[in-house]
């Protein structure tokens, strides 16, 4: 985990089903690349909420 970063549960749309993944990025804009990066484009956010 680097400095300053957090967690951030992020909402997605996946073949017609809403998941919830967690992941740990400094600003939500990170964790939106993050997610893409690592699940494909093809994902759709629906939102990205820091975990408290």
């Amino acid at each position: 985990m680097r400095c300053g970063a957090k967690c951030f549960q992020v909402e997605v749309e996946a073949n017609g089903k809403k998941q919830t993944v967690s992941t740990t990025a400094r600003t939500t804009a990170e964790a939106r690349k993050r997610i893409r990066l690592e699940y494909g484009a093809a994902m759709n956010i629906l939102a990205v909420k820091e975990e408290k």
